[in-house]
């Protein structure tokens, strides 16, 4: 599974890697902001997302609908790691069909927890986009 992680402040974006490498995933990239995510979605293909909401040039409520609005990564699964508890602000993201949410601070626990279901949610997809019904006469 190849993640891209989205965080602008290092050690954040530095702590979830590590997370993510003990959870067992090694296939990582990284971006500081959302125009540098933009950049990388753009040149490689990734099988989730994981973006702070609040980053500068691009938070991540625009990333995901940058990336719900490209036919290509349409259904890349996003998940939003926020310390902001504006309603209005998870509304949106909901509304922009974010995969889930990491509330700030999180643990090793949390985060496999949420990719699990991303992980799940996003095989189930893949099965009911290969499951074909043929018909016998």
């Amino acid at each position: 599974m190849k993640i891209l992680v989205v965080e602008d402040t290092i050690c954040l974006r530095h702590i979830m890697l590590h997370m993510l490498r003990e959870l067992g995933h090694t296939d990582l990239e990284e971006a500081a902001d959302g125009t540098h995510a933009l950049h990388l979605l753009a040149k490689h293909q990734f099988d989730l997302v994981i973006t702070d909401y609040n980053m500068p040039k691009i938070n991540g409520l625009h990333l995901l609908k940058h990336i719900r609005a490209n036919e290509l990564t349409a259904d890349l699964p996003v998940l939003i790691v926020t310390s902001d508890a504006d309603k209005s602000h998870l509304t949106q993201a909901i509304q922009a069909k974010v995969s889930g949410f990491l509330a700030k601070p999180f643990s090793l626990t949390i985060l496999k927890k949420q990719m699990d279901k991303i992980i799940q949610k996003r095989n189930q997809s893949a099965a009911n986009k290969t499951t074909r019904f043929i018909a016998l006469d």
